[in-house]
């Protein structure tokens, strides 16, 4: 039988752990890694031309999925690169393992200039880290970290792999790596049933926040249905978190706000309830420190947490509105908005693309600009799952939509996204070419950083002209439309609402990615 190297066995345990795409930018010391995806057909491998287009794609992979994908990145410099989005992945409890080479383990001591402490790099963006140790450790490690990235609700899992143990013969035949027992699993805590039915007849006012996550999380179907059950029974409201990792939205489905991004109007929801339940939702916080505003909205008196990110909540929210004779959940209607007509606006963006949207579509949300009036008009439009920016870090935007491509073949992507954190991640358009992956991508081209004029302007401050320089990127503009076909993305440019509605049409016709630059 023939000898199996470290980089061999690593793959196949990673395989045989269900793992079967990775999103690489490797370097020298992976190369014995890229050697053995020659005989590892069962894993997909996915070029990225920066490695935070990487760490972002796995990201929407994994919030599409739940399963794990791989990152292959090169030492200490390339994961670094990639740390944003991991900050992200984070946040969303996304499970990805991240595999980083790094140099032959006799070659550390001399700290050659690309030496680094990988560890100190991983620990905050990962929820395990492990340096193999030797070729045998290989398997093992990889067959760990996918249970670990499962672990807490979904998490990076970080493994370190000198080049040399990669390229070593594993002692003895090949042999299938020893099963590995899964931690803990964080599902949501064990429900007083009783008790959190009393508190909320009790509660002369109740918001039911919820956090976003997979098919069990407070965003997905079930969770939403028995949410709009317990409005009904208790006259609450209830709200999506502002920024959640996915969400289910659309016809049939209740039009739950989200909660706002600002503090004024996040208190004006939140300081009149006397109970805020939390359903796969941390308590809410503002998003910076706000002078006059505590950092904590909701003191924990007022608290009743269901399960925390990540946590199967959906059932806990379906036993509690038949423990409190809510009726039955009715399918709402919601009417579409009107054709709009003439110049483009961030409404008329949402209301186009609410009309347009296939039913099933994936849209990846990045950007204050349209994001929030798409997702007002959206409950409208046909089922579809949104992704935003949990962690805030951006340059998520193009990479999630990536990885939710690579993950759902069968569903239309939407990247609504703005010019400015776009940038960040540009090169996942190269990757959406290479691929020939379904995206279409919408870019509100305002040409300045339009969020932190907001919050220069937050109680009537004027925008001077420094503040003015330092947010706008109009000098020179950016040509979307050069810029994505360079990238062999092909691209229109978009100044009206029906010329808007005619390059959607045309885009979701056909197969492959487009981008449209919508001129604001």
């Amino acid at each position: 039988m023939t000898e199996q190297t470290g980089a061999q066995a690593l793959w196949a345990a990673l395989s045989g752990e269900g793992v079967d795409t990775c999103f690489a930018n490797p370097g020298t010391t992976e190369l014995d890694l890229v050697r053995a995806l020659e005989g590892q057909d069962a894993i997909r491998c996915v070029i990225g031309l920066q490695e935070n287009v990487c760490t972002g794609a796995a990201d929407g992979y994994g919030r599409m999925t739940g399963r794990p994908a791989a990152t292959l990145l090169h030492l200490g410099p390339g994961f670094a690169n990639g740390i944003a989005n991991l900050h992200n992945a984070r946040r969303a409890r996304t499970p990805i393992v991240n595999l980083i080479g790094d140099h032959t383990s006799w070659h550390l001591p001399f700290d050659a200039p690309l030496t680094s402490d990988i560890e100190s790099l991983a620990r905050p963006v990962s929820g395990w880290v492990h340096r193999i140790g030797s070729t045998a450790d290989a398997p093992r490690a990889a067959a760990q970290a996918v249970h670990q990235s499962l672990a807490g609700g979904g998490q990076g899992a970080t493994l370190i792999f000198p080049a040399d143990y990669q390229a070593e013969a594993l002692p003895g035949a090949p042999v299938a790596p020893a099963a590995v027992a899964l931690p803990a699993a964080a599902d949501a805590p064990a429900l007083d049933l009783a008790a959190c039915a009393q508190r909320l007849r009790s509660a002369r006012r109740v918001v039911i926040l919820l956090g976003g996550g997979g098919e069990r999380g407070g965003l997905g179907v079930r969770a939403q249905r028995a949410a709009a059950r317990l409005c009904a029974a208790l006259g609450a409201t209830a709200y999506a978190e502002t920024f959640p990792a996915r969400a289910e939205r659309g016809q049939g489905l209740p039009a739950f706000d989200r909660l706002p991004y600002f503090p004024e109007p996040a208190r004006a929801v939140l300081d009149p309830a006397d109970l805020v339940l939390l359903a796969g939702a941390l308590p809410p916080v503002t998003y910076f420190g706000y002078t006059g505003h505590p950092s904590l909205m909701v003191e924990a008196e007022r608290l009743l947490a269901l399960g925390e990110p990540g946590h199967a909540v959906a059932e806990a929210l379906e036993q509690l509105a038949d423990a409190l004779d809510a009726p039955a959940f009715e399918a709402p209607v919601h009417p579409l908005p009107a054709a709009p007509a003439g110049p483009l606006t961030p409404a008329a963006i949402g209301a186009v693309l609410t009309r347009a949207l296939p039913e099933g579509a994936i849209v990846s949300v990045e950007g204050g600009t349209c994001g929030y009036p798409f997702y007002a008009a959206s409950a409208a439009a046909p089922l579809h799952t949104a992704l935003t920016n949990t962690g805030g870090a951006i340059g998520q935007g193009l990479p999630v939509a990536v990885g939710a491509a690579i993950a759902c073949p069968g569903r239309q992507v939407v990247g609504l996204l703005s010019d400015g954190s776009t940038q960040y991640t540009i090169q996942a358009l190269w990757t959406m070419a290479h691929e020939q992956l379904d995206v279409v991508v919408l870019i509100a081209a305002n040409h300045q950083y339009a969020i932190l004029r907001n919050e220069l302007r937050r109680g009537g401050a004027a925008l001077g002209k420094r503040a003015e320089a330092l947010t706008a990127l109009d000098s020179p503009r950016i040509d979307w439309v050069g810029l994505a076909q360079s990238y062999g993305v092909p691209a229109t440019r978009a100044a009206t609402a029906e010329e808007l509605a005619a390059q959607l049409q045309d885009a979701f016709g056909r197969r492959g990615p487009a981008l449209i630059e919508m001129a604001l």
